[in-house]
């Protein structure tokens, strides 16, 4: 194994952490400012929410195909192994759930950074975040186990 093929390997893991890291920190932390109906505290935390998904998330999405491709090309893997389409799948999953995420966090900072009540609008842009949040999650993971298992699906 070549020492390029182990330094992709381990940004590849490095990246997939931050981008799982991130994610489940930073939803962690938005979940709980909603749960505290402090409106202060939600756009604090979503100001900061979005700044972490600029900074961490945004990078480590594109370190991921990047080093992920590499990876196929000099590990001598067929790019349409079932594992890689279903973690190529998962991942397309993840990023349909990610970019309304996104824009919903930018959304809800923009609402609450006035400090006034909280509106309707608001409540129905949280629970689609949640709700948004889970198949993320859960793609993710089944993305790990497909990185270490390459199961051979069909």
């Amino acid at each position: 194994m070549s020492n390029l093929y182990l330094v992709l390997k381990f940004v590849h893991i490095l990246s997939a952490t931050v981008l799982f890291g991130a994610g489940l920190g930073t939803a962690f932390q938005m979940w709980t400012a909603h749960r505290s109906g402090d409106v202060r505290a939600i756009a604090t935390v979503a100001r900061h929410v979005v700044w972490a998904d600029f900074l961490f998330t945004t990078p480590a999405i594109i370190v991921q195909p990047a080093s992920g491709i590499a990876l196929i090309l000099l590990g001598g893997f067929g790019a349409a192994e079932p594992w890689l389409v279903a973690a190529y799948t998962l991942y397309a999953l993840a990023g349909a759930c990610w970019l309304p995420v996104v824009w919903i966090q930018l959304k809800v900072y923009r609402l609450t950074r006035t400090n006034e009540a909280l509106p309707p609008q608001y409540f129905r842009l949280m629970r689609t975040w949640f709700w948004l949040g889970w198949p993320a999650f859960l793609a993710v993971l089944l993305t790990f186990w497909l990185m270490i298992a390459k199961p051979a699906l069909w």
